[in-house]
């Protein structure tokens, strides 16, 4: 009369019997071995006991008896947020100067060496050639310095360029201080590292270099475009050499 199939309606559940056999076996198993999650623990039903339980149906008791092993989070280590840097209040107060790398189409590698004003991140020079030592970064300091001015310091890494003691002697010569930031720390050169990627994106990445000339005449034509046109987002949306005249 009601379309049910006579063997369903004489159908007795027998689950509730080995539902507590499985929990049983679950218990015992995690009691034992206190480091075994779900899937330890079913594997051994089956393939050492030879139960034939489907997996989730001991997943469902697993979850129940709340035998889950809990997950210990990764303990996050508390770091104190760097200070931000100081915008200078003038031109000439802090420079800040780099190296990049790149190589030329025959695989020589180049070396950049960067130089920018923290006031009004304006590029002051962008030297280029196959090796840049100590002595090829105060010449090209004092080139920059014959016309832009001399800086009260100068950040900078503790590179081998960088911590030769002659670099250090022409630098007390001329009164200029090295500010050295802690080693593994190139946030604390946040201004010259942003720099950098601008060059890496909008002119390194975009030229296949012949020679060290050609890689010098184009940086230099891109420094003017990025001084003089390019409006930069930390300064308010202008160019560097706009800010400098507006100061």
């Amino acid at each position: 009369m009601f379309g049910i199939s006579e063997s369903c309606y004489h159908y007795q559940a027998k689950l509730s019997t080995e539902n507590a056999e499985i929990a049983d076996w679950l218990l015992r198993l995690t009691t034992v071995n206190r480091r075994w999650g779900f899937g330890l623990c079913f594997l051994y039903l089956r393939n050492v006991k030879g139960l034939v339980w489907n997996h989730k149906r001991v997943y469902r008791i697993y979850r129940e008896l709340e035998l889950n092993l809990r997950i210990k989070p990764k303990r996050r280590i508390k770091r104190d947020k760097p200070n931000a840097l100081m915008v200078p209040a003038t031109i000439n107060q802090v420079w800040s100067i780099d190296f990049m790398s790149d190589s030329l189409s025959d695989g020589r590698t180049i070396r950049t060496f960067n130089v920018l004003d923290d006031y009004n991140r304006e590029g002051l020079g962008i030297d280029v050639d196959l090796s840049l030592p100590s002595s090829r970064v105060i010449r090209a300091l004092e080139q920059i310095i014959e016309w832009r001015g001399k800086p009260s310091a100068i950040r900078c890494d503790n590179g081998p360029e960088y911590i030769a003691q002659l670099l250090i002697d022409w630098a007390n010569e001329q009164q200029i201080t090295l500010l050295y930031i802690q080693p593994g720390k190139p946030t604390q050169n946040a201004y010259i590292e942003r720099f950098n990627r601008t060059v890496r994106h909008e002119w390194l990445e975009l030229h296949l270099f012949e020679s060290v000339e050609q890689a010098q005449y184009l940086a230099t034509k891109w420094l003017w475009t990025y001084n003089n046109e390019r409006p930069h987002t930390a300064i308010g949306g202008v160019p560097p050499r706009q800010l400098l005249k507006a100061a």
